[in-house]
């Protein structure tokens, strides 16, 4: 620090603040410093700071897979905000989606250099009694069911779910098929319970629900058998990538979409306007996500007041191509 002052022709005070990315800095004096670093390799010490300020400003993000829209999505929208708040990010994976794999990301964590944890864990496994957290680090858990113990950051499934049958029903369907998500997740469960709810409540028949594994091969395999149903004039997929499959196997069967039937999907991918026809869909704010979960879990770290339970991002229906009454009111 005193070689980059020298060379810039300004205190080790000014290099400290700058390196710190402090405001009150002349613009010109604040690229002398800059340069100055350059031209000598000077990198702050991460190490010398946590120890002199008592923070990494570093977040740790545990997470399962990253092969999901909605995970990179929201990963992608935690780095950018945690970047504008002068933070980086250490991922945690992990490896085997089992109880003793979070444990182990979980027990990583007291090894790292980190202020807070972000969990994307949209399974099962966070909310049993023998995983729990390290206590002390600030925690904010998205798309999953922590009860009250820690903030959590979820879309408004429940709402998306019921907005897609709605649009269906209100359409003239009599009925509405669902294709739903894996059974440890807790989105497919909200979704698919939110679209149970919607056709009792409308008092309509529920039909049995396919099963499938947010991939696009699942959605048409489902998507072959309910092209077999005479009686299947509307479906709701839980993820567009399902809904990606059922569009294939509608076509591979001859039943035309949405002539034949309708179809609905949940995400609104950046692709979703470009399947043929495009897709109705929900749309998810993952920006939102991210921005909500960096901002709740850096209010815990400056010991601001965080209330547990979730605050939850409101959704909307992208309505397109892939959704019309169906050819015969009965």
């Amino acid at each position: 620090m005193t070689d980059v002052a020298r060379r810039a022709g300004v205190s080790a005070q000014t290099v400290s603040r700058v390196s710190n990315g402090h405001p009150g800095v002349v613009g010109s004096t604040r690229e002398q410093v800059l340069t100055a670093m350059q031209e000598l390799g000077y990198r702050p010490n991460s190490a010398a700071r946590a120890l002199k300020y008592g923070q990494f400003r570093t977040i740790g993000v545990i997470l399962f897979t990253l092969s999901t829209v909605g995970n990179s999505r929201t990963l992608e929208a935690i780095v950018d905000h945690a970047a504008s708040e002068g933070y980086a990010i250490t991922l945690i994976p992990v490896a085997v989606p089992t109880r003793d794999g979070v444990l182990g990301a979980f027990t990583r964590l007291g090894e790292l250099a980190v202020d807070a944890v972000i969990v994307i864990m949209e399974n099962h496994l966070v909310d049993t009694a023998a995983v729990s957290l390290p206590s002390g680090v600030p925690v904010v858990v998205v798309d999953s069911d922590a009860d009250d113990r820690y903030a959590t950051v979820d879309t408004d499934q429940v709402d998306g779910a019921r907005l897609a049958v709605r649009h269906l029903l209100d359409l003239g369907h009599r009925t509405v098929w669902h294709v739903a998500g894996p059974e440890e997740s807790f989105a497919a469960e909200r979704r698919a319970a939110a679209w149970r709810t919607t056709l009792e409540r409308s008092g309509r028949r529920v039909p049995p629900p396919a099963r499938g594994d947010w991939s696009s091969d699942s959605g048409y395999r489902a998507g072959l058998l309910l092209a077999d149903e005479p009686d299947c004039t509307a479906v709701f997929a839980a993820n567009d990538q399902m809904a990606l499959g059922l569009l294939r196997a509608f076509h591979d069967r001859g039943r035309i979409v949405p002539r034949d039937v309708s179809v609905v999907g949940f995400d609104d991918i950046p692709d979703a306007v470009s399947f043929i026809p495009p897709l109705t869909t929900v749309h998810q704010d993952f920006a939102e996500v991210g921005r909500r979960c960096v901002e709740r879990v850096l209010r815990q770290v400056r010991a601001e007041a965080v209330e547990p339970g979730t605050s939850l991002v409101p959704i909307r229906l992208v309505v397109r191509e892939s959704t019309a009454p169906p050819r015969h009111r009965h």
